[in-house]
């Protein structure tokens, strides 16, 4: 009988994706060693978890304070194969940084995140870890700290970026616990893929205060035409390519899919929250001027966000 090895999974953000992630994950890698890093006091009882059925399943959970960080947690953390760093793309950076000193040079660190931009930096400060990028269109609400509820399916793609890739055992894992999750060969192109979609529809819903149905409406079509066009042109100059005619098809089909909800950008504005703006259109505005690339309808984009938030 060939031996199985316990892994030892880390998940850095206790918010809805990371909570929903620890769901799915549990239930998949029983065998396995998970841990939950959130930056407060953990529950005193299981997490609660309602599946979009609305099915309530009760859970136990080991839970890491990064805030208070004892000598238990420090070998929780030298223990990790794998960390998950599910926090909103500009909180990523200085919350993995603190951790670095603690993880292992073999553990592989996944950043899974709305946007792109944290990547860059990143990439220089790992060291020698592996780094893995992905996107989800999973969907989750809190009820309360400990609480989450799944509100939507959606897929999951997540690829190599640099240095030692993830084991394929870590591989099979991942995409056993994560409904609809796929490897792709080319994560980057992908990553730009989600951005065309989530620059056209976060700020134009936010700014109007709709829903994302209403972007189908034909005052909308010219702004998203050429924020896309923008986006396009920018992709290309950093060595991805992408087809403006496809890539606006699949806004669309998104715009229709998803007609009822409001998109998070939405949310964040209407509740006075940090929007993830400067990893969305301000990613495009930052490589534009990296290849001195124009990029004037995602900059107002950009400006507008930011005057709101």
């Amino acid at each position: 009988m060939s031996h199985i090895a316990m892994y030892h999974i880390g998940i850095l953000g206790a918010g809805a994706i990371g909570q929903l992630l620890h769901h799915q994950l549990q239930k998949h890698a029983s065998n396995h060693q998970l841990y939950l890093i959130g930056r407060t006091k953990g529950p005193t009882q299981n997490l609660t978890f309602e599946s979009l059925a609305g099915e309530q399943q009760s859970e136990p959970v080991n839970w890491v304070n990064c805030q208070q960080l004892d000598v238990t947690s420090h070998k929780q953390l030298q223990q990790l194969d794998l960390l998950i760093v599910t926090v909103k793309a500009y909180q990523v950076t200085e919350a993995l940084t603190p951790l670095l000193q603690y993880l292992n040079q073999s553990c592989h660190i996944l950043l899974l995140h709305n946007g792109m931009g944290p990547h860059l930096q990143v990439a220089p400060i790992i060291g020698s870890r592996g780094l893995s990028l992905g996107t989800t269109s999973q969907a989750a609400l809190k009820h309360n700290r400990f609480a989450t509820k799944q509100t939507g399916e959606g897929l999951t793609q997540i690829g190599h970026y640099q240095g030692s890739e993830l084991t394929a055992e870590l591989w099979q894992l991942l995409l056993n616990a994560i409904p609809n999750s796929q490897k792709v060969d080319s994560v980057l192109l992908a990553l730009w893929q989600k951005l065309a979609i989530n620059a056209a529809i976060n700020p134009l819903t936010a700014l109007n205060k709709c829903a994302n149905g209403e972007l189908a409406q034909p005052q909308y079509k010219a702004q998203i035409e050429r924020i896309v066009a923008e986006l396009v042109e920018v992709a290309a100059a950093d060595g991805i390519v992408l087809e403006q005619t496809a890539l606006l098809e699949r806004v669309y089909r998104v715009i229709k899919l998803t007609k009822a909800n409001f998109s998070s950008m939405h949310q964040d504005v209407h509740h006075q929250r940090q929007t993830e703006i400067a990893a969305i259109n301000g990613y495009i505005v930052l490589r534009a001027q990296t290849h001195q690339i124009d990029t004037p309808v995602n900059t107002k984009l950009l400006g507008e966000i930011q005057q709101l938030s």
